[in-house]
């Protein structure tokens, strides 16, 4: 097929590749501006562009894909198909209908649970057992689409937000290849979503990372796990912010003294929450590096009693 890839982040990047590798042409990608990173502001290729220039295909970065010109500009590569992946832009229905066979969408989850930005960090924050993929007609919602393929992915009891972020990438590129060898062949299904079992999920900020103790461990263990590696969850100590990169639950403790130190040893220490204990594992203190909340005991002197939080 003659293709026009959308894409931004490093999620796209891997169905980009296995596209061009089943043969398809990708005629044209599709991605955000750059943007200004770090200190010095200097300009930052997305990673979709880096790949594409790669491979010598010609990119388009469009500051909204909505507008007149850039519609007209992509007219002219008469595409088969538009493969849409974690672009960051709404599409209009001018560009809904301009390929020989439809928009497909590769999304992080198992439609029409969890539509919008988000749902690989989501499904471990709220416990999902199991998350997938889900390729879709696009029409002019947002993840509304009828669906054409799926499949399940059985979430570790250690998942993060950036391992389930690796295995989805992965099985969204080997499912948008199936589909669109089934819309080539006329064998693709195209299934409606059951609109009133969706759920919408929002864009992941780095305030979600502070951490709320007079919530429970095991909701703040999968906290952790789902905002791993960013934004990362983070409380106050002793004014310097602490970072807390992995952790274990454990029963007991008083209710009362949430957010208080508790358990000091010498290769451990845990932090009361509403519900159960919070055992950080790995931790990272402002201005020094991530450690083993051994090698943290090493260097600083817990007292049992400290309050965590910026209102200690």
């Amino acid at each position: 097929m003659r293709l026009i890839f959308m894409g931004t982040p490093d999620f796209a990047v891997g169905t980009l590749e296995a596209l061009i590798e089943a043969g398809h042409e990708v005629a044209l990608v599709v991605t955000q501006p750059d943007k200004p990173r770090g200190r010095s502001k200097k300009l930052q290729y997305p990673p979709v562009k880096e790949a594409a220039l790669a491979h010598n295909i010609e990119v388009f970065q469009p500051k909204r894909v909505r507008e007149a010109e850039s519609i007209e500009y992509l007219k002219k590569y008469q595409p088969d198909c538009i493969v849409v992946v974690a672009f960051g832009q709404i599409l209009p229905k001018e560009i809904l209908e301009m390929p020989k066979y439809c928009c497909v969408n590769v999304h992080a989850s198992l439609l029409p649970k969890y539509r919008g930005a988000a749902p690989i960090q989501w499904a471990v924050i709220n416990g999902e057992k199991v998350s997938g993929v889900t390729t879709m007609r696009m029409d002019e919602g947002l993840d509304t689409g009828d669906m054409i393929l799926k499949e399940e992915v059985t979430l570790a009891p250690d998942e993060t937000g950036g391992s389930l972020f690796d295995r989805l990438a992965e099985v969204g590129a080997k499912l948008a290849v199936q589909t669109l060898q089934a819309l080539e062949d006329g064998t693709a299904e195209f299934t409606p979503q059951d609109h009133e079992k969706a759920t919408q999920v929002g864009m992941i900020k780095k305030s979600f990372g502070e951490m709320d103790f007079t919530k429970s461990a095991v909701e703040l263990e999968r906290l952790i796990r789902g905002l791993n590696p960013w934004p990362g969850t983070y409380t106050e100590y002793q004014g310097k912010t602490l970072k807390i990169w992995g952790a274990t639950v454990e029963d007991g403790g008083d209710p009362s003294k949430a957010g208080t130190i508790v358990n000091v040893k010498k290769h451990s220490f845990g932090i009361q929450t509403k519900d159960g204990i919070l055992v950080p594992t790995e931790i990272q203190l402002e201005g020094k590096k991530r450690m083993t909340a051994e090698a943290f005991l090493c260097g600083v002197s817990l007292e049992e009693g400290t309050v965590l939080g910026t209102n200690a």
